[in-house]
């Protein structure tokens, strides 16, 4: 034996020349399995996302109508493979009493369901074909199928990734493909189905696995978790979710890799943390970043994304957050039911529907496109993060700029007019084009307009105009009128309203109008708020329409319809240009001060 050799040496047999005790090894610790493959579903109810797979199958064993061949695509991790090993057992199990024949419902005891769980029955065969592309493979797989199983029922041929088999492979898998003996079954997964020849899908049952949504994962993780016995925030499992994009088997290698990293100190695993890991940017500090961008604030949005570069944020992750915010704003605005959905998240649902409710249509496509258009520079960028930082000034600069259909409706509406009623371009840009209040084609175009009184909704369309997010939902959602005689405004706040609302509300009102305003609390019940008139109103539009004849005629035509309501939102008014010449001096109101 040589002096390097790996084999280890016999245990001694008794004790040493000096009268010791012989050593004993201390027990090998057990081989770490990876959640994904301990959680690996072996029955097709541990599926999840796929409900119409499985409903296909169960019914296909209920009544004996069995493929011989199935085609299985899907992203990565969705359990294409996965299905397939459920499917050879489901056709080779014998139940516990070794009498049983295929079931959907596998028993896990018999030989054959212990064996294809442990990946060594000899019947079903696994080959992949990222690394076994040639003809000659395809001819060992046509020439196996030739002889009956070993102890099985079925012999099950898996072939993972069949789409990088070669075209010559492919034509000689055909015949037997189309026609294999009744011991055989066909089983292909592929997440390429484009690459996979017409010829080989015609002979085949084909399956799309789909994607699993976020909200589904989640929950999945949050029961591994409880199982782990892992203490993880609810903000760290729907970061990972995200991520995961759809892949069950992702998703797991990530809460994989959040457990070693927390595993250091025994706290509980935070969002943080998770963000950290995944390079991501807190949600609510995304949503800080809409804000910064929307109003136009460049200073505070460069701030913003050297904070998040600090922490370890990729520069493109930061845009592509701030990207899937702008549509996921625009799905709230287009889907206003969405906003009382149990699937968005608790910060959606508050200040997502504040911002949704804020910004145009317009707006969000012409944000999206621009962010788009600057994620592909910054890939192609030099230095990234100086590319995201120019990203993100252009958008503060163009964030009040009307959208191109407002430009060329005031040019044709005044002829001749050229350019010169435009507003400045940028923060800060000479002649306070930024702000609706400082001049511009925007304050031109009002001025046309016939001079009106002010309502109260004019406060809150002023707050949505200046971006100013958490006040304008505060005042539909937390303020009671009592009585509106600018500049006094009298109020009722609800329990939830901020401490500083009426600071912020003067403060606001007075750079306006450069008038002192006085914003007075008073204790009479007043008007509901914006929120709740809007929601008298949809109750009373679903009224009038289930008293409808049509209407009544259609759920008499139809058991079961039903009317759905969607939530009626008054339109905001556009502000008015002149506020300074529609409110009253101050010194008529002085000795209300």
């Amino acid at each position: 034996m040589g002096l390097f050799d790996d084999d280890e040496p016999p245990p001694p047999s008794g004790p040493s020349l000096f009268g010791d005790e012989p050593a004993v090894d201390a027990p090998k610790a057990a081989a770490y399995r990876v959640l994904a493959r301990k959680y690996r579903p072996k029955t097709f109810d541990d599926l999840i996302g796929q409900e119409a797979l499985v409903r296909t199958l169960r019914n296909a064993f209920a009544v004996n109508r069995i493929a011989h061949a199935f085609m299985l695509t899907g992203v990565r991790g969705v359990g294409k493979t996965t299905t397939a090993r459920i499917l050879a057992r489901a056709l080779n199990c014998t139940g516990p009493d070794g009498n049983g024949g295929p079931t959907p419902d596998p028993c896990g005891v018999c030989d054959n369901c212990i064996a294809i769980l442990a990946d060594r029955h000899p019947d079903v065969v696994e080959m992949d074909a990222a690394s076994n592309t040639g003809v000659d493979d395809v001819r060992e797989i046509i020439e196996a199928t030739r002889f009956r199983p070993l102890s099985a029922r079925i012999k099950v041929f898996i072939i993972d990734e069949v789409h990088m088999l070669s075209k010559q492979a492919f034509n000689a898998l055909l015949k037997t493909l189309e026609e294999p003996p009744p011991h055989i079954k066909f089983v292909l997964a592929t997440t390429e189905i484009r690459k996979v020849p017409i010829t080989v899908l015609s002979r085949c049952q084909r399956f799309d696995l789909r994607r699993v949504a976020v909200d589904v994962l989640s929950a999945h993780f949050i029961r591994i978790a409880a199982l782990e016995a892992i203490a993880i925030a609810p903000g760290a499992i729907a970061h990972i979710a995200r991520a995961a994009d759809g892949s069950v088997r992702d998703g797991l290698s990530l809460l994989d890799q959040a457990i070693a990293r927390g595993a250091e100190d025994e706290a509980e695993i935070s969002t943080a943390m998770v963000a950290d890991m995944l390079g991501l940017a807190d949600r609510g500090f995304i949503f800080d970043l809409m804000d910064a961008v929307v109003a136009g604030d460049a200073a505070k949005a460069l701030a913003l994304a050297d904070d998040s570069y600090a922490r370890g944020a990729d520069p493109g992750v930061l845009l592509a957050d701030l990207l899937g915010l702008a549509h996921l704003l625009m799905r709230i605005k287009t889907v206003p039911a969405l906003a009382a959905s149990s699937a968005l998240p608790e910060m959606e649902r508050t200040r997502g529907v504040a911002l949704a409710q804020m910004l145009s249509t317009p707006f969000l496509g012409r944000f999206w496109q621009m962010l788009l258009k600057g994620l592909q520079e910054v890939e192609t960028a030099p230095d990234k993060r100086a590319g995201a930082e120019m990203i993100l000034i252009r958008l503060c600069y163009v964030a009040d700029m009307p959208p191109p259909g407002e430009l060329l409706k005031k040019l044709n509406e005044t002829p001749g007019a050229g350019l010169a009623g435009l507003p400045a371009s940028g923060p800060g840009g000479g002649g306070g084009a930024r702000a609706v209040s400082g001049g511009g084609m925007v304050r031109e175009a009002v001025l046309e307009a016939a001079p009106r009184s002010l309502t109260f909704r004019d406060v809150v369309g002023l707050a949505a105009q200046k971006r100013d997010v958490m006040l304008y939902a505060h005042l539909r959602q937390s303020v009671h009128l009592v009585r509106f005689a600018p500049p006094v405004i009298e109020l009722r706040l609800e329990p939830t309203a901020p401490r500083d609302l009426v600071q912020k509300l003067a403060a606001l009102l007075e750079a306006e109008t450069a008038k002192r305003w006085t914003i007075a609390l008073s204790n009479l019940p007043g008007e509901p708020t914006l929120d709740e008139a809007e929601g008298v109103a949809t109750a009373q539009a679903k009224d009038a329409a289930l008293a409808h004849p049509l209407v009544q005629a259609i759920l008499l035509a139809f058991p079961g319809a039903r009317v759905e309501t969607q939530h009626v939102q008054d339109a905001e008014p556009e502000i008015p240009a002149d506020w300074a010449a529609m409110v009253p001096p101050d010194e008529i109101y002085e000795g209300d001060e």
